[in-house]
């Protein structure tokens, strides 16, 4: 059962008529400017930045600080968003902080949610707080932050009609974020110039994994060398996860075709039936032939999210790219249909969205997490 506070999140309208910080910083100054009361790590990027967020947090709360971590989207439920110490927060007390002057202003659901983290960061007097944008940078609700730490974990296209046509112009809106005399970290070396154009003092290039950037940008926030085990052993729901062994079932909320690249090559060496839902402003193309290296069967459906392409147009521009192709609508129905055509000796993977994998979570399926492969 929904609680208030996530009735609330989810009657709030997602996307707004137009990107802008206006209201953001208006709802955070009647807040009293929580997100003054620390310094933050921001991290930006198409790729990893959730896991990114959480070894950064668990690096530091290794070294004693107190830290919070506001990631986006979730699959286990809106409270997993915002963590202080490794703990998820009482969500419904962090939405009720804001929600008056929320609704006063018309602020959209991640506007909110930004802001009830933010503030619920400072009621607990986080020494830092470690914040992964939601789309882009410059215009992000996240772009508030006193940051000495910025993170670009990589560049795909992707939100092209909000971001730009190129990976980079879609840099250039991420690494926006970018604050004088900060320290960026990067996971492609290609965006040095732009990163220092924006006013860093130091830019890291280091190897693109999630590990090394989180290492990296917490010895920065920090100024000393940290040890990289405590970030080893987190792990998030919906990345490279294994249900059951027989049948095999992995999911993965793999986005666009650069978290694909990543992943596909990293799963068992099977003939997997794709369960797959992918929002509407991806390189739909380019991510379902990705997915026809993984099966040769497919099964289309949507998630809840305003975005997702209709599981019947899904459908019909995968049947050039797989033997089988099926459509469901329901993801519960999708996911049983693809078990009946894997059969007890197959394999079945889930993937195209967190969003997708949120659905199949929070209504009902019994999922057991276990872990298949570390960032």
């Amino acid at each position: 059962m929904r609680s208030a506070a996530e009735s609330y999140v989810e009657s709030l309208t997602p996307w707004p008529e137009e990107f802008g910080l206006g209201r953001m910083h208006e709802l955070l100054r009647r807040l009293g400017d929580p997100q003054l009361d620390y310094p933050s790590i921001h991290v930006v990027g198409s790729n990893g930045k959730s896991t990114t967020v959480r070894m950064a947090a668990a690096l530091l709360r290794a070294e004693g600080l107190s830290v919070g971590a506001y990631t986006s989207p979730h699959v286990t439920g809106w409270p997993e968003r915002i963590q202080v110490d490794g703990e998820v927060s009482d969500f419904g007390v962090a939405i009720e902080r804001v929600r008056a002057p929320a609704e006063a202003l018309g602020a959209t659901q991640f506007e909110v949610l930004t802001a009830a983290a933010l503030a619920e960061f400072a009621a607990r007097a986080a020494d830092v707080a470690v914040v992964e944008a939601g789309l882009g940078g410059r215009l992000d609700a996240t772009n508030v932050l006193r940051s000495p730490v910025q993170v670009l974990t990589n560049v795909s296209l992707e939100h092209t009609g909000v971001l730009g046509s190129t990976r980079q112009a879609i840099a250039a809106e991420k690494l926006a974020v970018a604050q004088p005399h900060s320290t960026v970290v990067l996971g492609e070396p290609e965006w040095e110039g732009l990163a220092r154009a924006n006013g860093a003092r130091a830019v890291v290039v280091v190897e693109q994994r999630n590990v090394a950037l989180a290492t990296t940008a917490a010895e920065a926030f920090l100024g000393r060398h940290v040890d990289s085990a405590f970030a080893e052993e987190v792990h998030l729901p919906g990345r490279l996860e294994r249900r059951g062994e027989e049948p095999l079932e992995v999911w993965d909320g793999a986005h666009n075709p650069g978290a694909l690249a990543y992943v596909v090559p990293r799963l068992p060496s099977r003939d997997f039936v794709v369960v797959c839902s992918v929002l509407s402003d991806k390189d739909v193309e380019a991510m379902l032939a990705a997915l026809a290296t993984a099966g040769s069967s497919f099964v289309a459906t949507s998630s809840a999210n305003p975005r997702a392409l209709p599981a019947g147009d899904l459908a019909a521009r995968a049947a050039r790219f797989f033997e089988s192709v099926e459509a469901a609508d329901d993801p519960l129905e999708a996911l049983d249909r693809a078990r009946q055509l894997a059969g007890p000796a197959g394999a079945v993977f889930v993937t195209g969205s967190l969003y997708l994998l949120s659905d199949l979570t929070q209504r009902g399926k019994d999922v057991r997490w276990a872990r298949l492969a570390s960032g």
